[in-house]
């Protein structure tokens, strides 16, 4: 078989549906480059470890781009080289849609894309790398920023996320891995600020697919835990209309009573059962702790004595039925007041006030009107 040599070997510039479909990606770059952001449906095999690449990275500066390339060779071969090639051989067969790339779409990809040819596969590298494809990604999300935004407000527990994925919209808290209050932290970390972004350019493609009329957003600070939601989306966000969720504070209660109660320490056992109901336990008094000062001490010690009951009944008997006291205190005497205080302080038009059933229906009016 004839050895291709790189400029015949296929390149794609198709930023956009890679991005759509969450294509799946060979990361050739080092573990240290990958853990400081990436795209969902990537996965790590580098050219070079971390060691390897800092080290042909001093040759480079010191001794020019030669002997980097020589040295590079030397320390990918033999074993090595077979084993890493034979790891990318796997991925490309198992993901035959998939591309490749390196940080730039330069030596490191070619290289891995011919070694790849010579074992027999042929496979796709990224144009210009994982920095023309993050570059698509900022440019998704700014031009997002200049069309039609529509927020979900409502308070507290009213069920916005899960009427959210109900509908045509883009989930900033589960892009976030973070439910967007004191008490939203999850078990699993949340994503790099970098991939956070990568996934709302892909969320913002795929939702905006059919054109819906808004952007369909929830309401949100500029934090979401520690993730920030981009500037230019932020500050258009800030000035566009609401859908107001109304719900009963009962129905309420029972929305943070399963995510927050039952479901949270659900996934705790399931992680460590030995350890999952103190690490549930302890993500709640923590949260509690968080908004001491805004609660005041007379309240914090009021609603963290309920919180330290409840969990004391569930932990003896299983029962959860203490958890509503201290959640009703918490969503009349601290979450609805902000939340009033704040929804005045904006005065944003409001073009639809409901509960889920009514929203859900002026939604779908919106859709097929457009």
């Amino acid at each position: 078989m004839a050895i291709l040599m790189a400029f015949d070997l296929p390149l794609a510039d198709n930023y956009l549906q890679i991005l759509r479909q969450q294509l799946p990606l060979l990361d050739l770059r080092a573990p240290a480059e990958f853990s400081r952001g990436a795209f969902t449906g990537s996965v790590n095999l580098p050219l070079m470890t971390d060691d390897e690449r800092a080290a042909v990275g001093t040759c480079y500066k010191q001794q020019g781009q030669q002997a980097a390339i020589t040295l590079g060779h030397q320390l990918v071969q033999g074993e090595v080289k077979a084993s890493r090639v034979e790891a990318w051989r796997s991925f490309a067969l198992r993901q035959p849609d998939g591309l490749l790339y390196c940080a730039r779409g330069g030596l490191r990809s070619q290289i891995a894309q011919q070694w790849l040819a010579d074992a027999g596969v042929i496979y796709p590298r990224v144009k210009g790398g994982f920095k023309a494809l993050r570059q698509a990604a900022i440019s998704v999300i700014t031009e997002a920023a200049s069309q039609p935004v529509l927020l979900l407000a409502g308070p507290t527990g009213s069920g916005k996320t899960r009427l959210l994925r109900q509908l045509q919209a883009v989930d900033l808290e589960a892009l976030a891995n973070h439910r967007g209050s004191a008490f939203g932290r999850k078990l699993a970390a949340q994503p790099s600020q970098i991939r956070f972004e990568n996934d709302l350019a892909s969320s913002l493609l795929h939702v905006q697919a059919d054109h819906p009329p808004y952007l369909l957003l929830e309401d949100e600070s500029l934090l979401i835990g520690q993730r920030n939601i981009p500037h230019s989306l932020f500050q258009t966000m800030q000035r566009s209309p609401l859908l107001l969720l109304d719900e009963p504070l009962q129905d309420r209660i029972e929305v943070i009573l399963q995510d927050y109660i039952i479901d949270l320490l659900d996934e705790a056992i399931s992680l460590n059962a030995e350890q999952g109901f103190a690490q549930f336990s302890s993500m709640l008094q923590q949260a509690m702790a968080r908004i001491r000062k805004r609660l005041g001490g007379a309240l914090y010690s009021e609603l963290n004595t309920l919180l330290c009951q409840a969990l004391t009944s569930q932990q003896r008997s299983g029962e959860i039925s203490l958890h509503r006291q201290w959640i009703m205190r918490l969503l009349t005497d601290y979450y609805d007041p902000m939340y009033q205080y704040q929804l005045n302080k904006r005065d944003l038009p409001v073009l639809m006030q409901g509960n889920a059933s009514e929203l859900s229906q002026w939604w779908q009016q919106q859709l097929t009107a457009s």
